[in-house]
């Protein structure tokens, strides 16, 4: 096979399962692993892809998520009214998971400083944010630190989920599905949100209405498997009335205010 095929395949096949392996490649191919490292450098000095560790992923993958300072200032206003309207799920005692991301931060940053619980989380800002909290307990899932989320992944963050068992799991998306269920584009992220769907009794889902309608390359979850969807009250209502037919229970900021559950 020519350089100029291997590479052609290379980005077909990122394109189409979010990610190429360095060790994958080389043996469908039958080339070296430096090989392949010399052809993932030359796909990305052309911007096709991005190397991370052990392989690459395509370029559309990485533009899609913006960094957390960037994502900490959109829909600012509909986040933190999501967050106040999670307060409600709070337990009194117990085990809490929080996922990493900006909407899961506000209901992060509604923990009163008197309640006495377990927090875990796998967002570093999140963490920093409650260690000094006098009566909560913080632990943070090791794994390999992403730049662009300051989310833990990889196998360390899964063995540990494997091992936990937790009252509430507050978790961000990327994208709610009538027909996909819950997604987000990072297959890295991924598999550690459906770990932690797994270990959780409870799991409240909070995402913003931008995130309605929206699917990603790895879901993980289905509807079935969370309990409640939070959302902002500029969802569209027709889209809101068909997640509630498929029989996730949903609630609104709206539906808040008002003094209601939807």
């Amino acid at each position: 096979m020519f350089a100029l095929e291997r590479r052609q395949l290379i980005v077909k096949e990122a394109r189409e399962h979010g990610r190429v392996d360095v060790a994958d490649v080389a043996e469908n191919t039958g080339v070296s692993s430096e090989t392949v490292r010399r052809d993932l450098t030359f796909l990305e000095q052309q911007n096709l892809l991005k190397r991370v560790h052990g392989g690459a992923v395509p370029v559309e993958v990485v533009a899609s998520v913006p960094d957390v300072d960037e994502r900490t200032d959109i829909q600012a206003g509909a986040k933190r009214a999501i967050g106040k309207a999670a307060f409600a799920h709070l337990p009194e005692h117990g085990t809490v998971l929080i996922d990493a991301g900006t909407t899961t931060a506000q209901v992060a940053a509604m923990i009163p400083e008197n309640r006495e619980m377990t927090v875990v989380t796998n967002g570093m800002p999140i963490a920093e944010s409650l260690v000094r909290h006098p009566l909560l307990t913080v632990h943070v899932l090791g794994g390999r630190l992403r730049s662009t989320t300051l989310a833990t992944v990889d196998h360390w963050a899964l063995e540990q989920l494997k091992s936990l068992d937790i009252d509430v799991a507050f978790m961000g998306t990327y994208g709610v599905s009538l027909t996909r269920g819950f997604s987000t584009p990072d297959s890295f992220e991924g598999a550690v949100k459906r770990a932690m769907v797994r270990c959780a009794k409870k799991v409240i889902v909070v995402a913003d209405s931008s995130k309605i309608g929206e699917s990603h390359m790895s879901v993980f979850a289905p509807l079935e498997d969370v309990d409640v969807l939070i959302t902002d009250a500029k969802a569209d209502r027709k889209q809101v009335a068909e997640l509630k037919k498929s029989g996730i229970r949903v609630e609104t900021t709206r539906s808040v205010k008002r003094g209601k559950r939807e």
